[in-house]
């Protein structure tokens, strides 16, 4: 029988700047594309949102989400696959994470951070961060009745 090999991974993907909208729906379209091929996500998070070194299909900046995640060999063709296939995604890229532990992977979770951004953008109008306004001082009025 030939044994079954399986790595860990990194990957990049790339995003419209018009993805940060529908931050949530990002994160599932990789979440998708990576579980559906039996990968087990290890740590996702937001990268950056960032100005891209030259046009990509007319876009100038994008949103990058990175992942480490663990699968089998034979999955990854088939996941850089669908990954270019894929009109969401701008670019992906796909490497061997030989140089980073599970625990250092672990490390860079950031899913809630990102519930949290997907909260905050839902809650606030056009993703807008909304300021506190200072609260008026009380001041109390001269008595100058002697």
């Amino acid at each position: 029988m030939s044994e079954v090999r399986s790595a860990y991974y990194e990957a990049m993907f790339l995003f419209p700047q018009s993805a940060t909208a529908d931050l949530q729906g990002c994160v599932d379209h990789v979440t998708d594309i990576l579980t559906k091929h039996g990968g087990e996500i290890v740590a996702l998070r937001k990268w950056d949102e960032r100005r891209l070194a030259y046009d990509i299909a007319g876009n100038k900046r994008g949103l990058y989400l990175l992942a480490y995640f663990h699968a089998k060999t034979t999955a990854l063709a088939a996941i850089e696959r669908d990954c270019n296939l894929s009109e969401r995604l701008l670019r992906a890229m796909v490497v061997k994470a030989d140089h980073m532990t599970r625990e250092q992977m672990e490390a860079l979770e950031g899913r809630q951070q990102l519930a949290d951004e997907i909260n905050l953008r839902s809650t606030s109008p056009a993703g807008a961060v909304v300021a506190e306004e200072p609260e008026e001082e009380t001041v109390p009025a001269d008595d100058d009745s002697d």
